[in-house]
């Protein structure tokens, strides 16, 4: 596997409501999947933009587009996926679960256990017959060279991918960071002090060294279309 063979796939859009941004401004934005060959099968980073409640839908207006012409534009079909990874369990990152009846969906066990217990996401797309969980607890490598690597902050059992290809080091962050403008200043906040920068420092997230230990050359998220580069 090459950085190349990293494959982007478009599930639609929502409007992120002015209270959300942060800026006083509404702010439209991606919903991004990832495809990419592994050892042990075709691997697909989250499934797209789940149907959710009335008052759900009228808040985020989303845009889909269906699971099925999102991988097509990739050349490959939803029988063909052989392992799902989830960065976390809203609606807008497991709405194609349910259709990927012939795939394993690997989460971290803390955040299955989150969303079950009400509250969380749309639960009608968490628990359906054809869904195989595989629960990890923490780090765990899913195939040579494909790990999940716990990044909460975005939620508590939010995880990251890492990819290790013949040619560079791949993450896809999900929604650890909206942005890739945002990873960048954590990724400076987390290397200030070597920079040579004294005293008072940003405080990076938790898990950014170990993130950053990777020697990744790109970094790709779930709602930003930029790609993060060293």
């Amino acid at each position: 596997m090459r950085i190349d063979d990293v494959v982007r796939v478009n599930f639609g859009s929502f409007v992120r409501p002015a209270q959300e941004t942060g800026s006083g401004a509404p702010r439209v934005e991606h919903v991004l999947g990832y495809l990419a060959r592994t050892p042990t099968g075709l691997l697909l980073v989250d499934t797209g933009i789940g149907e959710a409640d009335a008052e759900t839908e009228a808040w985020y207006r989303p845009r889909r587009v269906p699971l099925h012409h999102a991988l097509a534009t990739a050349g490959v079909g939803v029988d063909d996926v052989a392992l799902v990874v989830n960065c976390h369990l809203h609606f807008d990152h497991i709405g194609g679960n349910r259709r990927l009846t012939g795939s394993t969906v690997v989460c971290q066990r803390r955040e299955l256990e989150t969303a079950r217990a009400g509250d969380y996401t749309v639960i009608e797309l968490l628990d359906v017959p054809s869904t195989r969980w595989a629960l990890v607890d923490g780090e765990a490598e899913l195939a040579p060279g494909v790990l999940v690597i716990p990044t909460p902050g975005h939620v508590e059992g939010h995880q990251s991918v890492v990819l290790r290809c013949d040619d560079g080091t791949v993450i896809i962050a999900g929604q650890a960071h909206d942005t890739a403008s945002d990873w960048s200043a954590d990724a400076l906040a987390a290397r200030a002090a070597d920079l040579g920068h004294e005293p008072p420092l940003p405080v990076a997230s938790a898990w950014m060294p170990r993130l950053l230990s990777f020697d990744p050359r790109r970094v790709m998220f779930a709602h930003d279309a930029a790609v993060w580069t060293p």
